[in-house]
């Protein structure tokens, strides 16, 4: 009986820290991930010229440079981190 008891406590164990791995991954890293996705997105569908997605909040600038410049607006759709910049490669 000793046995079973000390099999389940590492299940336990084991399955408390697995749910802890997921809990961190998803509300520090899975943002931040999704955030870049749309910035990439929108980067692409610029194509080098001012664009604008309404949806996920993203404007898209061409500065002086004639670099574009995409920013998250606001925490919308898939931007989670308002603020957030990407400047895109064409």
């Amino acid at each position: 009986m000793k046995e079973a008891t000390g099999e389940l406590n590492i299940t336990v164990i084991t399955v408390v820290a697995i749910a802890a791995v997921g809990a961190f991954f998803y509300a520090f890293v899975w943002p931040n991930i999704q955030t870049n996705m749309v910035l990439s997105n929108a980067c692409s569908a610029a194509g080098g010229a001012q664009y604008e997605d309404t949806e996920n909040d993203v404007k898209c600038t061409v500065g002086a440079d004639n670099k574009v410049t995409c920013t998250c607006q606001s925490k919308k759709g898939g931007c989670n981190n308002a603020g957030a910049k990407k400047t895109c490669n064409q």
